[in-house]
């Protein structure tokens, strides 16, 4: 049973009466929805859309509803202080990317149970809000709606009526969702909770019928820290604004206390794959397998198997000082977040080079990290203070990788 495997994946927090009934049943058409407040989704939204995958490879009807209406006031669960409004123009560009990163993980053509991908604006932006606040307010008292955690945590901090009437539109979405598609069920984290149950309960005064829901825990680390966030900020599922490479690099990096949690979460694994690969942390853990194998299993679910394989060449590449063999793109990729600099195209002295792009911090030290060995020019070793770096050293035309010490790295840029 579904609801089994989800338990056994840890993806299972809260969920509503009578909804193992209602699964044991037969198929059941069921909703995710995510807001367009940003250019990208981030693994933090991956759970949900992997759960729903998993419905629909289970029997079950997907759909993901993009909010389109919604994202013009913004969620406040989970959040402390009141979100930025974001223009129609801006929150639109954000909608149609959010569409197209959420088209990756459902089956839009499967024969009995194809998902479906709509937009809450679709409905939303035909309300006439009298109409609104007789028919679809009447249902919502005050103290039910203070009664939430995603209202009662912000009434200290403060909250507007704008954001507080957001879990009256979700709500609403969930029952227009019923009326059209007979969408029963509604998943989300575990702060979409208070909106999902409102939903439910909307749909029981409006049509006398139940609905049901179920959330996912929060993603967090075995030390009790937010996954998703690092030093740099949110890992997301864009390629533009994380690198495949840096996305394959976050997961190579799980702690070993947390791998066998995201190979449960995040990959179709099968439980026997997943038991041996944790009997590798317990035994060998120096090897990292369980690691490798998760990034390369949810890279190629996020990103595709060209993309991941782009992502392995350059890890092996930098972990081996091979970056000859890295393509135009590769290396692009793989020192995205490094330092880098540019420099003019003729020839010029390995210590001026150092100086300059602040490999070194000076001339003097320039020297003295050559001398003793600390400098590698595209993967090699270079004890030469008389060095001169040149066309030759001109990776796809374009690049010189330079290395000081084991972890360094620096990207030389030259002009055309």
């Amino acid at each position: 049973m579904i609801l089994d495997d989800l338990k056994y994946r840890e993806c299972l927090f809260q969920t509503t009466e009578g909804l193992e009934e209602r699964i044991a049943k037969g198929p059941v058409t069921v909703y995710q929805g995510v807001d367009p407040s940003g250019p990208s989704l981030t693994i933090g939204n991956l759970i949900p859309l992997m759960m729903l995958r998993r419905l629909q490879l289970a029997g079950h009807h997907p759909i993901a509803l993009v909010g389109g209406g919604t994202g013009l006031i913004g969620d406040p669960s989970g959040k402390d202080q009141e979100r930025k409004l974001n223009t129609e123009e801006i929150v639109a560009g954000y909608t149609e990317k959010i569409r197209s990163e959420v088209e990756r993980f459902l089956d839009f053509d499967a024969g009995s149970n194809p998902a479906r991908l709509v937009s809450n604006s679709d409905w939303l932006s035909q309300l006439q809000v009298i109409d609104f606040l007789r028919d679809v307010g009447k249902h919502f008292s005050i103290g039910y709606m203070l009664a939430k955690e995603s209202v009662s945590s912000r009434m200290e901090a403060g909250i507007s009526f704008t954001e507080f009437s957001y879990m009256i539109l979700q709500a609403y979405d969930f029952l227009e969702l019923y009326r059209r598609y007979d969408c029963e069920c509604q998943i989300g984290g575990s702060d979409q909770w208070g909106n999902i149950t409102a939903g439910i309960e909307l749909i029981r005064r409006e049509l006398g019928k139940p609905a049901f829901g179920f959330t996912n825990p929060l993603l967090q680390r075995s030390d009790g820290k937010k996954f998703g966030k690092s030093e740099e900020g949110a890992i997301f599922l864009s390629a533009e604004l994380t690198s495949p490479y840096q996305f394959y690099q976050w997961y190579v990096n799980v702690p070993d206390a947390d791998v066998v949690k995201m190979l449960k979460i995040f990959t179709f694994l099968e439980k026997p794959e997943i038991d041996e690969l944790s009997r590798g942390v317990e035994t060998d853990p120096g090897k990292r397998e369980a690691q490798h194998v998760l990034a390369e299993e949810v890279t190629t679910i996020v990103h595709g198997k060209e993309a991941k394989e782009r992502a392995t060449r350059i890890s092996e590449a930098l972990f081996y000082g091979n970056v000859k063999d890295l393509s135009e793109q590769e290396i692009d990729e793989g020192f995205r977040d490094v330092p880098s600099h540019a420099l003019p195209p003729q020839d010029l002295p390995l210590i001026d080079a150092l100086a300059t792009a602040g490999v070194s911090k000076s001339k003097r030290q320039a020297r003295e990290d050559i001398i003793n060995g600390a400098i590698s020019i595209n993967g090699e070793r270079e004890t030469d203070l008389e060095a001169q770096l040149s066309s030759a050293h001109r990776l796809a035309g374009r690049y010189t990788v330079i290395r000081r010490g084991k972890r360094s790295y620096h990207l030389l840029k030259w002009e055309e």
